[in-house]
């Protein structure tokens, strides 16, 4: 009987431990141009041309992905800005239209501003030969847009920013930061972020509040907090926001343990600690609008945060989305590294210059997807650029492209 009435316990155990899991899906840098924005002509396909992106392929990778999501029993979906081409007020009205159906279905929907979304002066629509200005949207009409998704129910907000605090359920709390900079935007958008002081400090206050109750607070943001390469604030300072790494530990030793981010177009996970030993996940997730087309689906239960990233790799359109795009990034980055190492003013033989280029293409394919294996293509890059340097010696085995943890199927435990 004892027996029993233990299995029985445990089941019941089991049972619970399930019910209070929380299912989490996360998208981001959609990039999606309204259909009616996008009419066939020199126009388009200029703009298709030069941006490597075909307007049907990627709202049909858009479709595919909800569709995913809806079929995974997701209970919240986190959109972490760039939800627009350029802010064409039309174009959010589509990407909301694609999402409401799984509001309406009882999914929790939160969306976050990127910085091709709020006051950008090009916006643009492409009819027939003609390029032509197109409304955008303000910062107030944001939040009109998007009050079901995230700002009807918020429990805070931030006076300064389009910054909100949402509760996920009695015991888990989402802070949703504004990092971008679209009051300063003339002639086009502004890549770097910042989170301004009083917005810090409101976000400070939160986590404090936080901890006296006991309530785990994830956070979600368009820019990158903590670095994804080495050197990425040198090279790539505008994925970052200003004084990340003392922002990124304040947060941290104020009890935020998880961030989702993008703007990057990659793939990756990654940590910092503190110096009083606390360390944050900096969690980037990719762009829906290029190669490799991912999303990522995690399960919270507890203090255990299981993180599973899929790909789109076929829409019906086009059994070959995924290759195809891979083909279009390599092409590009090749043009436009290759471009820059010439226009960098230091004299590089072209032996080692053209080495030097196959390297950082390769490794620009390998980080947009993520747990970057060094693979042939990469191997030999790394070794002919070695040879070309005067580095014959040089073991490529030894060339580490990624920060840990891992990028794509990873458990975090947290406190």
């Amino acid at each position: 009987m004892r027996i029993f009435v233990l299995l029985l316990s445990l089941c019941i155990l089991s049972i619970a431990n399930a019910a209070d899991s929380l299912r989490i899906a996360v998208i981001s840098d959609v990039h999606l141009l309204a259909s009616e924005l996008a009419q066939q002509g020199e126009a388009l396909d200029r703009y298709e041309a030069s941006t490597d992106r075909n307007v049907p392929e990627l709202h049909a990778a858009l479709d595919l992905t909800l569709h995913s999501i809806a079929k995974a029993k997701t209970d919240v979906l986190l959109v972490t800005g760039d939800m627009t081409n350029h802010g064409e007020h039309a174009s959010h009205q589509e990407f909301i239209e694609k999402i409401e159906p799984l509001r309406k279905a009882g999914m929790k929907i939160f969306v976050i501003p990127g910085n091709h979304d709020i006051n950008v002066p090009n916006a643009k629509a492409y009819r027939g030969n003609e390029t032509i200005p197109t409304p955008g949207i303000s910062p107030e009409e944001y939040e009109q847009l998007y009050f079901r998704f995230g700002y009807s129910g918020a429990l805070k907000r931030d006076a300064s920013s389009l910054s909100y605090l949402a509760a996920l359920n009695d015991s888990l709390w989402l802070l949703c930061l504004d990092s971008n900079r679209y009051a300063e935007y003339k002639n086009s958008s502004i890549s770097g972020g910042r989170i301004l002081p009083e917005t810090l400090q409101w976000a400070l206050d939160i986590l404090r509040e936080a901890h006296e109750k006991q309530i785990t607070v994830l956070g979600m943001m368009h820019h990158g907090l903590v670095e994804h390469l080495p050197y990425q604030s040198v090279f790539f300072a505008d994925y970052l926001i200003d004084d990340w790494k003392n922002k990124a530990q304040m947060l941290a030793d104020n009890g935020l343990q998880v961030v989702f981010t993008g703007h990057f177009h990659a793939n990756d996970i990654t940590m910092l600690t503190s110096e009083n030993g606390n360390p944050i996940f900096d969690i980037e997730t990719g762009s829906l609008a290029q190669y490799p087309f991912p999303f990522r689906l995690l399960t919270l239960s507890g203090k255990t945060l299981n993180i599973d990233t899929r790909f789109v790799k076929s829409i019906p359109e086009n059994a070959d989305l995924q290759e195809k795009y891979r083909r279009r990034m390599e092409a590009f980055a090749r043009r436009s590294i290759g471009s820059k190492l010439k226009n960098i003013g230091m004299p590089i033989p072209d032996e080692t210059r053209e080495a030097l280029t196959e390297v950082l293409v390769q490794m620009s394919l390998l980080h947009a997807r993520g747990d970057e294996v060094l693979d042939d293509n990469i191997l030999k890059a790394i070794s002919q650029f070695a040879a070309a340097a005067g580095e014959d010696q040089f073991d490529p085995q030894s060339f580490q492209l990624d920060f840990p943890p891992a990028d794509n199927q990873l458990t975090l435990q947290l406190k």
